[in-house]
């Protein structure tokens, strides 16, 4: 009997390895930008993503034909929204200057391309709320590169940029 369990846990064991080594880069991406933190500085997100993964892991035997990298990014996307009031101050990543709301909606919309209704629901909030943020969010971020071409700054930093300018996309 033994046996068998330590058999089996060691399968789970190397399913989730697996999982995790070809995920988990677009997972801590998406982590990344729902924290707005800048390149490099990723710890928040890397804590968020880890409670994320430790979930997925402890329902890993229930899943039963679920996708795992589904499952993960809904608990990412619940943990973020739960948490959100410690993401508020601006960290200088690309979308910090949106509220956690937006980075949410955004990364979920956008980044993930799941569907209005599908994020409506996952977030439980009208189809038309998600449209409204998704588009405001959206304006903002153009307004911002606009700004940045303009003044010739990075966007992570703020600072001037060394040479050359920016270009916007139209």
């Amino acid at each position: 009997m033994r046996e068998r369990r330590a058999a089996r846990e060691s399968r789970r064991a190397r399913e989730f390895e697996a999982f995790v080594a070809g995920a988990g880069g677009r997972l801590l991406h998406a982590a990344t930008l729902l924290t707005g933190e800048p390149r490099g500085d990723t710890a928040a997100a890397e804590r968020l993503l880890t409670t994320a993964l430790a979930r997925t892991y402890a329902r890993w035997d229930r899943l039963r034909g679920e996708d795992p990298y589904d499952h993960t990014r809904r608990a990412l996307a619940a943990l973020f929204a739960h948490r959100s009031h410690r993401y508020r101050r601006p960290r200088g990543g690309l979308l910090a200057r949106l509220t956690p709301q937006e980075r949410l909606v955004l990364v979920l919309r956008l980044y993930e391309g799941i569907a209005e209704e599908q994020t409506a629901a996952a977030l439980g909030l009208p189809v038309e709320r998600v449209r409204a943020v998704c588009t405001r969010a959206v304006t903002a971020m153009r307004s911002a590169a606009r700004r940045r071409a303009a003044t010739g700054t990075s966007p992570s930093t703020g600072r001037r940029a060394a040479t050359g300018t920016a270009k916007v996309a139209p």
